[in-house]
This record gives C-alpha cells, structure tokens and sequence, in this order.
C-alpha cells in the first residue's frame, strides 16, 4: 500500500477538503422493505453525521459563498482516501456511493456533477476514517 498524503487545509475557495468517518458496509448501508430497497437507518445516521461536520466546516470558512457557487455550476471531480482497520475487510469502492450522496447532499449539489472520481485505500487501524476531496474542475 502507498504512503498515506499529507494533510490538506480545510475549505478554502477552491475545494471542500474534509475527514469524515468510515461508511457503513454496503451490508448495512440498504434494507430490503416490502421488496423495496431503501436506506438503513445506519445508512441515514451517516447521512445526517456527514451533513453536520460539512456545514460545521462551511461555518467556518470565509470562501463559503465563492465555493458553493463554483460547486453548483462546475464540473467536480472527488477523490476519497479510505483508511480502514483491514485490508481485507472492506472493499474501497463500497463507501464511494453513500459517501459521495452525503457530502453532495450536506454542500446542497447535484453529485451528476462530479464527472472524475479517484479513490484510494490505505490502513490504519488505530484512526479509520476517508479524507474527502472535491475540486471544482477548470472549463476548458
């Protein structure tokens, strides 16, 4: 496995760049409800933690206003890095749903925007969590 990156700054006007925690498995992400499909309530639970600690962080930075506004009429490309407790356990492509829908959902975008995707997994057993990057893309 690669080297984990360094730290990033968090939002600035350019890109939201956040830690957030480890999704649920795509096992407990869904429920099966009269044939229907829909989201668990650990599922949902990840939704609304996702959506505090983005506007925790939008509160924060003085960019917010120039960002969300490149955010809903750009191209976006996101990048995930997943630190989990085991190699083996967890697939790095299973979180990539839920985790995109509720970091849209918190910035109040569209995630059909987000045209380039890179995810990366790493381990550490002691802190498992993802580091969230979404870029606005140039318009070429």
């Amino acid at each position: 496995m690669p080297a984990p990156p360094s730290l990033h700054p968090p939002i600035g006007n350019h890109a939201v760049i956040l830690t957030l925690p480890v999704p649920p498995s795509v096992n407990h992400q869904y429920a099966t409800v009269n044939g229907r499909r829909l989201i668990s309530s650990a599922g949902r639970a990840y939704k609304i933690q996702v959506g505090q600690l983005v506007w925790l962080k939008l509160a924060q930075s003085t960019h917010r206003a120039t960002l969300l506004t490149r955010l809903q009429s750009e191209w976006l490309a996101l990048s995930i890095r997943f630190y989990f407790t085991s190699a083996l356990r967890r697939d790095v492509d299973g979180g990539l749903k839920i985790a995109q829908d509720a970091l849209c959902e918190g910035l109040g975008i569209n995630d059909n925007r987000i045209v380039e995707t890179h995810l990366y997994k790493y381990i550490d057993k002691d802190n498992p969590r993802i580091e969230v990057h979404l870029t606005p893309m140039s318009r070429s």
